[in-house]
């Protein structure tokens, strides 16, 4: 990694654990107003890289947080991210559908992916709605079985 990158990702930790940073907008003007000159495509793959996600405040807003790879507790924290943004699924026979809260969807994929699902071969976010290619039809029902119970649990 070189010198700038790991100096800009040190800044973006910094500026989501002090302000409430939502958008990539935001995030890209906070960076411009601390001397970097980046693009949406380099906020972005920050995002991706620093596995950054969205979390929903108590006053309804979201943010962008860190999940921490060495968090005790990461499976809890993917969780709570699932059935924070989580509204409703279905399926086509082998691909799951998840419906979530506008702007969540990437976050709650980001958090099914990290679940380790060994059934689920990828998934795809758009806003508000997850596709996720399973294995087979026997496989997607046991997933959502799965996701049902995960989300009864809270």
């Amino acid at each position: 990694m070189s010198a700038e990158k790991e100096k800009r990702q040190e800044t973006i930790l910094n500026l989501i654990m002090k302000g409430k940073i939502g958008t990539q907008e935001e995030l890209t003007a906070a960076l411009e107003k601390a001397g970097f000159k980046v693009t949406q495509a380099t906020v972005s793959r920050d995002i991706r890289e620093m596995s950054l996600t969205k979390v929903a405040m108590s006053d309804g807003t979201l943010r962008y947080v860190a999940l921490k790879e060495t968090d005790e507790n990461l499976s809890e924290k993917y969780r709570h991210v699932f059935c924070e943004g989580f509204l409703s699924m279905d399926n086509a026979l082998n691909i799951l559908v998840i419906k979530t809260v506008s702007g969540m969807a990437m976050a709650v994929a980001a958090a099914l992916d990290k679940m380790n699902f060994k059934e689920i071969v990828g998934t795809i976010a758009g806003d508000d709605t997850i596709m996720c290619a399973v294995r087979s039809v026997e496989d997607t029902a046991n997933v959502m079985s799965r996701l049902r119970k995960i989300v009864s649990e809270r």
